[in-house]
């Protein structure tokens, strides 16, 4: 059984090499850690002792297939139970993950296949993130960002970049959730600041906030 720390940092591996073909650096892995590289590389060379990391000093690591289905496995029930506090107990979005970044480490297998049950098998977690199925295959969900779209153009928001608290709750200040009818009405080419209309309302957003909307055209 792995520690909770190895559990992190395998689930952070996870969600790296998503965005990558290479190795994930121990910088890029220290800072989602928030920790030090020379305590992420000890880390690494421990999980590649175990088996569940292909790590190379100097060239980054990627989970082996081991440490792959381990870390799938971490991400469902945290993205689980996210639906679970969300649907069920009725908290909003931006209060369910520090609660779930605990609830992820029970260590149960049939506790998170009754619980998949219960919530009718989601595909999504309530950020628009997919749930990897019980084999730990993740959906592609084909998207685009807020921000690489065009005036006129109309999508539905279907996840966001940045889940952090602070971001949750100006979208729920402004009254916007998954889901949302988006069209952009005028593009500002200096900063590549918006005006869209979000249900019939008018809003402007900076970069800060189109780069961090995943959008489906319609």
């Amino acid at each position: 059984m792995l520690t909770f720390s190895e559990e992190n940092y395998i689930k952070s591996l996870f969600h790296l090499q998503q965005n990558t073909q290479h190795g994930v650096s121990t910088s890029a892995l220290a800072q989602r850690l928030e920790t030090k590289p020379s305590s992420a590389t000890d880390m690494l060379q421990k999980l590649s002792d175990k088996g569940l990391v292909d790590y190379i000093k100097y060239k980054g690591a990627l989970l082996s297939p081991e440490g792959y289905q381990l870390a799938a496995h971490i991400v469902r029930k945290h993205r689980l139970w996210e639906v679970f506090l969300v649907k069920t107990l009725d908290f909003s979005w931006d209060q369910v993950h520090d609660i779930a970044e605990q609830l992820e480490h029970i260590h149960s297998p049939l506790l998170v296949e009754k619980l998949d049950a219960f919530l009718g098998h989601p595909r999504r977690d309530p950020h628009g993130d997919p749930i990897p199925d019980k084999n730990g295959y993740l959906p592609e969900v084909q998207k685009t960002l807020l921000s690489e779209h065009i005036s006129g153009q109309e999508s539905i928001l279907v996840s966001v970049k940045d889940a952090s608290d602070n971001f949750l709750k100006y979208l729920n200040q402004k009254n916007i959730s998954l889901g949302a009818h988006i069209k952009v009405i005028a593009l500002e080419p200096f900063d590549g600041s918006m005006t869209v209309e979000i249900n019939d309302l008018t809003h402007y957003f900076s970069p800060t906030i189109t780069t961090n909307l995943y959008v489906q055209s319609l």
